[in-house]
């Protein structure tokens, strides 16, 4: 149920091969990493049942659609099995739902049949309407889950509320991941018990040995 996640801008080849390394000894569900690391986490777990996860249009949301496709084939073409691409926030704020319904769409077509796609709605920056319309917005365009946010953002990363709304709002047949400031066990199970399937931590490790792992 995690994606084991190193997204830091300073991440090394060394850190990365150590987050591979964790993520085979935790049999966590995959290693989320920026474009730049994909293919160095895939050829280091290409025997293993670990999938990579990369993000795309990360951190802000605000990439040309032609680029966000760009990143999004060279993330498969280089082994990741699952994306997670940031919603163009500033189309929900600004109520352009056709618009982020198209970049959303565009992203599904772009990964094979089997890829697993995720939409990170920033929730913290979202009104609980605006939240709500994401959801349903990301699963009309073909996502598999909708994620609460990339834990980058100043306004804050998953809350309990937000995971809850998510929940209600696409049902039990979508995922939802919760992920930015998600440290210790009672973080991790918060999250679960509102409704998340699947969690991005960088606490990975911590929370494992709370669980004695």
């Amino acid at each position: 149920m995690v994606d084991h996640t190193l997204l830091k801008p300073e991440a090394t080849q060394g850190q990365i091969d150590a987050l591979c390394a964790e993520a085979e000894v935790l049999q966590t569900r995959t290693v989320c990493v920026n474009g730049l690391w994909v293919r160095a986490a895939a050829e280091q777990l290409e025997s293993s049942t670990v999938d990579v996860c990369a993000v795309v249009g990360f951190p802000l949301g605000a990439m040309h659609l032609g680029s966000l496709l760009s990143e999004t084939t060279d993330a498969i073409e280089g082994g990741a099995a699952e994306i997670d691409m940031v919603i163009p926030v500033g189309f929900v704020k600004g109520g352009a739902w056709t618009r982020a319904r198209a970049y959303i769409s565009a992203v599904r077509s772009a990964m094979p049949g089997d890829g697993g796609l995720k939409v990170i709605l920033e929730a913290a920056l979202l009104s609980d309407a605006e939240l709500v319309d994401a959801c349903k917005v990301s699963v009309d365009a073909g996502a598999q889950f909708v994620k609460t946010s990339t834990g980058f953002n100043a306004a804050g990363g998953a809350t309990v509320h937000a995971v809850r709304l998510m929940r209600a709002t696409v049902g039990p047949e979508v995922g939802v991941k919760a992920a930015g400031g998600i440290r210790t066990l009672s973080d991790a199970l918060a999250m679960l018990d509102a409704g998340a399937n699947r969690l991005g931590m960088s606490a990975t490790r911590a929370v494992a040995s709370e669980l004695g792992r």
